[in-house]
């Protein structure tokens, strides 16, 4: 078996997790190893669906769909053809830890699910340990032929690739921009339509709503309280607009006191150490809710994050988005692309930049039935049952056609789906990735506590050397 990162190998040894969800899944007899023929002309079928959802708790809307949509269409499907077919749903509504330690244990002893769900960047670390194979292994040209990665785009499927191959199909994604508050733009002389064009544009508004008082101009998440929402919601996308990502696939090298890196880290001192933003937040477990609350307040004046904001923060409706629910949003809250450091100097030679992450679902390459597997995964991710999902619970699908279809009432969803997406891109599929981000939540809080970009760039090459190796590591 192949050497987990250290951050995997304590999820594999969570035993008091593992307990807690024993009950969840079943033992089933699998094959030891991926064969696309196995049982491929069988006629009676068993298969198991797993994810962290349950009714009445974490992402019902999904399990309910799971349980009443997807199950029944695919039994009648496989009727139509002559297989009677069984599947089982094992939903769980733990927190995401909890759930990834379950499934790297079922994975790697064969007891798991047919087909689960799994988020984007767990995929390098179940990769690198071998316990997921690419979907052409696992299936054969069913995969490579099927018809609906033709309106999931390259950059959406990346999300669910490691090392330039498909290990399942995206169930959904995301997008970061700028929101803004018009009200509070129109106080200090900004544009309703606001569309920066340089980090240089985003300082000087944040100058002109410094003059608000009792409001904070910028917040982009930093420290390390703020978790990957300080990676992914402000490090990762200010990065990718300096030109480079901060993995280099093709290298294997990860970017360390680059000048890129480092220009990232001088603005996070431009808008901290410049009183645009409030350094306490960022040193605040619930600094972020604060932030979400200071906002929906009209309290802050530029936010940086992704459509979950929009959707389940700061949405009209109070019995969906409680205390920070703003019945005046759609009038109020404007949003922008993030711009690339200068007009061009973004990553693919881009004006503007974001960066997703997303869910998706995967099939276990020790399936008894992998023919099988691969038409129910298949049949989730069509046209019919993502619309169905998506009219459950609003949300950016992965398939340009659904979003075409489903999207047209939102206008911030459609933006992303339409202006973001093809700009966007993921964070690394790599073992190492959680390891790297701690890292750069430090850089960014060195930054915010007042010590020097360079400072802080020196200290996260060497965080970064420790966590992947010196021979991975890209400097100047």
């Amino acid at each position: 078996m192949k050497r987990l990162s250290v951050r995997a190998r304590a999820a594999v040894g969570g035993i008091a997790a593992v307990a807690l969800l024993a009950g969840c899944v079943g033992a089933k007899e699998t094959g030891s190893s991926s064969d696309p023929t196995a049982n491929a002309s069988a006629k009676e079928v068993t298969l198991v669906i797993s994810a962290n959802d349950i009714k009445g708790g974490k992402n019902a809307a999904e399990a309910a769909w799971i349980e009443d949509v997807v199950i029944p269409g695919f039994v009648a499907a496989q009727k139509a053809k002559g297989v009677t077919a069984k599947v089982t749903f094992n939903g769980a509504g733990v927190e995401d830890e909890q759930y990834k330690t379950k499934l790297e244990l079922n994975l790697r002893t064969g007891s798991g699910s047919d087909v689960f769900a799994t988020d984007g960047i767990w995929l390098g670390e179940l990769a690198a340990a071998g316990y997921v194979k690419p979907l052409d292994d696992v299936v054969g040209k069913a995969a490579s032929s099927w018809d609906g990665w033709g309106q999931i785009s390259e950059a959406v499927q990346q999300n669910l690739t490691f090392k330039d191959k498909r290990y399942g199909i995206p169930n959904g994604t995301d997008g970061r921009v700028l929101y803004f508050n018009k009200k509070l733009f129109a106080q200090a002389g900004l544009p309703a339509d606001w569309q920066p064009t340089s980090w240089a544009d985003i300082i000087a508004a944040g100058q002109a709503l410094k003059g608000i008082k009792g409001v904070t101009p910028i917040q982009v998440n930093a420290g390390v309280p703020m978790g990957e929402a300080t990676t992914a919601q402000g490090f990762l996308p200010l990065l990718a607009g300096t030109g480079q990502p901060l993995y280099d696939d093709a290298k294997g090298t990860w970017q360390g006191a680059s000048a890129g890196v480092k220009d990232v880290l001088d603005f996070y001192r431009q808008v901290y150490g410049q009183g645009l933003g409030d350094p306490r937040m960022q040193q605040d477990k619930a600094g972020r809710d604060q932030s979400f609350a200071e906002f929906s307040q009209g309290k802050v004046g530029i936010l940086a994050e992704g459509d979950y904001f929009w959707r389940s923060i700061v949405c009209p409706d109070k019995t969906e988005c409680g205390a920070t629910s703003m019945p005046d949003r759609d009038s109020v809250v404007g949003w922008a692309k993030i711009p690339a450091n200068s007009p061009g100097a973004g990553v693919n030679g881009q004006d503007f930049v974001s960066v997703s992450g997303g869910s998706g679902w995967m099939i276990s390459p020790k399936t008894a039935f992998p023919q099988q597997a691969w038409e129910l995964l298949a049949f989730m991710a069509s046209a019919d049952m993502q619309t169905k999902l998506s009219q459950a619970q609003i949300r950016v699908s992965a398939r340009k056609d659904v979003n075409d279809a489903t999207l047209k009432g939102d206008p911030l969803l459609s933006f992303i789906s339409e202006t973001v997406l093809p700009i966007t891109t993921y964070r690394p599929s790599d073992e190492h990735y959680n390891e790297v981000s701690l890292a750069i939540q430090q850089a960014t809080a060195d930054v915010v506590n007042g010590k020097s970009p360079q400072e802080a760039a020196a200290t996260y090459e060497k965080s970064l050397g420790e966590a992947v190796g010196a021979d991975h590591v890209a400097g100047q």
